[in-house]
């Protein structure tokens, strides 16, 4: 049955790949390399942002009790727009967005876009010195920043010169603020700015940790975005086509006590913006759509369920760690949770158990599941219904617009199998252009087009694929990457320290939670608490070890030197 099931899914995707199909796809030569493009496509990020304006009087953002249409957006957008050309954006410049998921960082965001400039999206956890790195990194010409990330700025040794847009603070800055509201209050324009947008431009600067203790602005183009809304909506159009393929020939039950179609499909976004788990491949389905976007000021698993209960949430999208406290939490079971029709996420596996929960939870709905990068604007491949219950271990086919192949360690490639392991790359139009001031760690990563995601993977006969294990040195913490070098160059800074070893220990609700093995030098005394108390002014704090082992004889080391990481979780923590 399950293979069955299966075959409709795979002649599904084959139907939507037909010539005349509005998923159709073509080969296109982007910069210098012929790849999988999809033939009907709009240009760039503008042209779907202006489209969303037929949309009208149906509400967008809902933060709180908030609420903006479509066409109060618009104007929004406009306005803010407006303001940044007059104060020297252009196509080419950047434009940072620094404060949580307020409604100010959506109307923001497609205002940078619609100008020609580039998004920075500043990650809302960082210190003041993450976020002056970063800063000094992109060289934005406009900051528009929150209370709470104003502050930190006040906080940073010196300011390279900017203009600054606060929201929802009276705070100042040396060379002073505009507020939103004094920006909001300036006349509507009546239409976007004029600009010439090429699809290779960049859209958006999202910074990834960093393997050398600094992070990464990777360089995701409208073509990019582009192509990762049109990926989603295929593999969503492909899923929809195969169930009623399978109905049709008896292999699955037609459906009954099927509720009516909502007006209107309602996202909640309960992850920051500042991800293109969020960003991506959240907002930018949900605007295409017409869709209404619930914004939460933070992850409370109750809020949320009364959120969805009075918006009428069809999608929810977080973490795995979000979909298992909403179902554990005891207000499940007495708050109406019939509208929710999808329910999971990216950023970390879906368990194979919270999928059959889910599944069994959800009355009108399924499970779903996306791996991604912020390399590739977004997914590389999504599992949802029938096909994710099929196949829980998996994270899906790949998208259509991408080539997928495995290596070894030498970079040979590996013919995909049941039983054959190798480093999964991807090749395609979604694939970022490359890092910002790093032309070194854009060819580490990026070989004639191919991308090295640094996972080991296995794909099997339908072209499903299983991500078995990380070649990167990496925490995946609730969704949040933490490249274990970067804590450690943070660790050394102490002048206890002698000896400093960073990796992942399993933790059940994040998934991974940061671990370190530490040597003292002789003479010196450092608790944990002090750790994490000196470690506070230069990491985001969910990137301090949540357990410290302190050793006295130095930490294995293999042949070249290396610590013997494996080794030693395998000793502290049995796996």
């Amino acid at each position: 049955m399950i293979t069955g099931v299966i075959h409709h899914y795979l002649a599904a995707r084959a139907e939507l790949d037909a010539p005349g199909s509005p998923f159709a796809t073509t080969t296109e030569v982007v910069r210098g390399v012929p790849l999988k493009v999809f033939a009907a496509c709009p240009p760039n990020m503008r042209v779907l942002w202006e489209s969303s304006a037929g949309h009208g009087d149906k509400d967008y953002l809902v933060y709180e009790d908030e609420r903006y249409t479509y066409a109060e957006v618009h104007a929004q957008v406009r306005k803010l727009a407006a303001h940044l050309v007059a104060n020297g954006v252009h196509p080419g410049s950047r434009v940072a967005i620094a404060m949580r998921n307020y409604s100010e960082w959506v109307v923001a965001y497609w205002a940078i876009v619609s100008a020609g400039a580039a998004v920075v999206g500043m990650n809302a956890w960082w210190t003041a010195p993450e976020m002056e790195y970063a800063l000094n990194d992109s060289e934005p010409l406009v900051l528009i920043a929150d209370d709470e990330r104003l502050e930190r700025l006040n906080h940073m040794p010196a300011q390279r010169p900017m203009h600054i847009i606060s929201v929802r603070s009276e705070r100042t800055a040396p060379g002073g603020v505009t507020t939103w509201a004094s920006v909001m209050a300036e006349a509507d324009p009546g239409s976007l700015p004029d600009v010439s947008i090429d699809p290779d431009d960049d859209a958006t600067i999202f910074y990834t940790s960093g393997t050398t203790g600094f992070p990464k602005g990777a360089q995701l183009t409208h073509r990019g975005s582009v192509h990762n809304i049109f990926n989603i909506i295929a593999m969503g159009a492909a899923t929809n086509m195969a169930e009623a393929k399978a109905i049709a020939a008896g292999d699955v039950p037609a459906p009954t006590d099927v509720p009516p179609t909502p007006a209107q499909p309602v996202f909640m976004a309960p992850t920051p913006l500042f991800h293109v788990t969020a960003c991506n491949c959240l907002l930018h389905p949900a605007t295409v759509a017409g869709g209404r976007v619930v914004l939460t000021y933070k992850w409370d698993p109750g809020r949320a369920l009364e959120l969805i209960e009075r918006e009428g949430v069809t999608n929810f999208s977080g973490v795995p760690t979000m979909s298992r406290e909403l179902l554990m939490h005891p207000d499940w079971a007495t708050r109406d949770t019939s509208t929710l029709a999808g329910m999971g996420g990216g950023g970390a596996a879906l368990q194979p158990d919270l999928v059959g929960k889910i599944a069994g939870a959800l009355k009108n709905g399924q499970p779903s599941t996306g791996y991604g990068m912020t390399e590739t604007c977004g997914i590389i491949t999504a599992n949802s219904s029938r096909w994710f219950v099929a196949k829980p271990a998996s994270c899906g086919p790949v998208v259509p617009t991408l080539e997928a192949k495995l290596v070894d360690e030498d970079g040979n490639d590996l013919a995909p199998g049941p039983d054959v392991r190798g480093v999964l790359c991807v090749r395609g139009a979604i694939v970022i252009k490359g890092y910002l001031n790093r032309p070194e760690a854009t060819h580490d990563s990026i070989q004639d087009g191919w991308l090295n995601t640094g996972d080991i993977a296995m794909i099997d006969d339908d072209g499903f694929v299983y991500i078995v294990d990380r070649a990167k040195d990496m925490v995946l913490r609730g969704g949040e990457n933490v490249f274990c070098s970067e804590v450690e160059t943070a660790i050394y800074h102490h002048d206890a320290i002698a000896e400093a070893c960073v990796f992942g220990i399993p933790d059940d609700r994040l998934g991974e939670d940061v671990a370190a093995v530490i040597v003292l030098r002789e003479g010196h005394a450092l608790s944990q608490a002090e750790l994490a108390e000196f470690l506070s002014a230069s990491l985001a704090k969910h990137k301090i070890p949540a357990k410290v082992w302190f050793r006295e004889q130095p930490i294995p080391r293999n042949a070249n030197g290396k610590f013997l990481k494996r080794e030693l979780r395998k000793e502290l923590v049995g796996e």
